[in-house]
């Protein structure tokens, strides 16, 4: 077609350049007033200029999804670590007995460690069936990724269960410091 039928109001013009990109600017502005002086040229990018452009709305998504996902393991540590802070707190008493009885304090953590344990799997299975079921609905949205990639559910189970771990040892830690003499006194 020609250009007068065509119904494009503006037209694109890439140019290959063998040296920098911005010293193409110039000449090309002025062969394009020699060609038409009436027409602007706005809008000069490099090609890497117009590829920022175009992944910036999914890095940006990608940005705020690591950012809320790095908040939700934050606040399940904290909240791992408060459960078993008040479940320590309440046990007091009868971890100074199991204590005074003759537990070792590697027994009582292990003991705390594994009530942690029991609440991290839990988590941890019933959190990987829900993204399972997710990821169909996100499946637009992954980019050369499985919806159901394994590497990516395992490394995802394996770093919750380290984090919930370590919001845990410190409970633990504490339950196993307790004196069992202090603890028979308490209310």
């Amino acid at each position: 077609l020609a250009y007068g039928e065509w119904r494009v109001t503006w037209v694109s013009i890439v140019a290959k350049s063998g040296g920098e990109p911005g010293g193409l600017v110039e000449p090309m502005r002025a062969t394009l007033r020699e060609l038409d002086p009436d027409l602007p040229m706005f809008a000069v990018r490099s090609m890497q200029q117009v590829q920022d452009i175009s992944v910036a709305q999914p890095r940006l998504y990608l940005v705020l999804i690591g950012s809320f996902a790095v908040t939700a393991l934050l606040l399940a540590a904290i909240c791992l670590y408060g459960v078993l802070a008040y479940a320590v707190g309440q046990r007091t008493r009868e971890i100074g007995i199991r204590l005074e009885l003759g537990a070792r304090r590697t027994e009582v953590l292990a003991m705390v460690m594994s009530q942690a344990g029991k609440l991290v799997a839990t988590g941890v299975v019933l959190g990987l069936i829900g993204a399972v079921l997710a990821s169909r609905l996100l499946r637009a949205q992954l980019f050369e990724v499985a919806p159901t990639d394994t590497l990516t559910y395992a490394g995802v189970a394996v770093a919750l269960i380290v984090v919930a771990m370590f919001a845990s040892w410190i409970p633990a830690r504490r339950a196993a410091r307790i004196d069992p003499m202090t603890a028979l006194r308490q209310d």
